[in-house]
């Protein structure tokens, strides 16, 4: 049997054309529960790249959603100081007023 791909990357990518079929082992009966090939390294690497690959989107969702967060705190906040800001001059023309009625009432 001649083998001009690998496993990772077979020689034949058209789905329709024939690869050479994997020879059973010739030491195990057939319908053995133990696979007649065994590549760790192979189907490892495949799995973990590819297990690897479909948590990239979930890794920018949820870094998406981390930023979402952090300008939702940021808006916030702004929203919050400008407002203490505008209570603070509130209250500081408020306080010239009563300083004001003081005076007078004191005056006359």
């Amino acid at each position: 049997m001649k083998a001009n791909g690998t496993i990772d990357r077979p020689y034949a990518h058209d789905p329709l054309q024939k690869q050479d079929p994997m020879a059973p082992s010739t030491n195990e009966p057939s319908g053995s529960a133990t696979p007649a090939v065994t590549i760790t390294g192979a189907t490892a690497s495949r799995q973990n790249r590819t297990r690897a690959m479909q948590l990239i989107p979930e890794a920018l969702a949820r870094a998406h959603m981390h930023e979402r967060l952090r300008e939702a705190e940021t808006e916030r906040r702004a929203v919050h100081l400008i407002a203490a800001r505008r209570m603070q001059r509130r209250a500081e023309r408020v306080s010239m007023r009563a300083r004001r009625a003081l005076a007078m009432a004191v005056m006359n």
